[in-house]
């Protein structure tokens, strides 16, 4: 297997006021909370939205491990809907000492290009810096942070500084040069 070089930036926020929130697109676009956690729907989100953009390491989690994640407190899933259809989603986990990363965010490709992920992105952001307020015995939060690669989405990176985070690190690794696993086999056409 060949390996490809992959740049990895890793962006921040400090202040909740640092989030510059994009406007809702126009239509019937919601984000809810998927409060039950289920390893079937957020394996799903997973796959559909990392499907065509190498998203392969937690491909292999089984069910109990998926649980064991989505137990946790704070582990939170925003799932964007366009009229009723799963479009999107943000992942949320808290760290230590009022830390929070957004693990994991993205748009299922048919849903791209609809103004949805600024929206997304924005909400996302704000339940991150509130997230204390839902779970008692969390720290406030005093930090929102992310990772995207150059192997995301060709808009990812400008989404994020257009929705306020600053850069605070770059790294490049050689990666194994993997095939786009798509949500399943034979998803996309080769």
């Amino acid at each position: 297997m060949t390996n490809i070089p992959v740049t990895t930036w890793s962006l921040e926020q400090t202040s909740p006021t640092d989030l510059l929130p994009a406007a809702a697109p126009e239509g019937d676009v919601r984000i809810v909370r998927s409060e039950v956690p289920s390893p079937e729907f957020s394996r799903f989100l997973y796959a559909s939205v990392g499907g065509d953009i190498r998203w392969i390491d937690r491909l292999g989690w089984t069910y109990a491990r998926w649980q064991e994640h989505l137990g946790r407190p704070g582990v939170e899933t925003w799932v964007a809907h366009d009229h009723g259809t799963p479009a999107g989603y943000v992942e949320l986990e808290p760290q230590d000492d009022g830390v929070v990363e957004i693990v994991y965010f993205g748009l299922i490709p048919a849903f791209r290009g609809r103004r949805i992920g600024g929206h997304l992105l924005s909400y996302g952001v704000a339940r991150a810096w509130d997230l204390a307020d839902r779970w008692p015995g969390l720290a406030a939060t005093k930090r929102v942070w992310l990772h995207t690669c150059s192997l995301d989405g060709e808009h990812a990176m400008d989404n994020y500084l257009r929705r306020g985070f600053q850069l605070f690190d770059t790294k490049v690794e050689e990666e194994p040069d993997v095939t786009a696993p798509g949500p399943w086999p034979g998803a996309y056409p080769s």
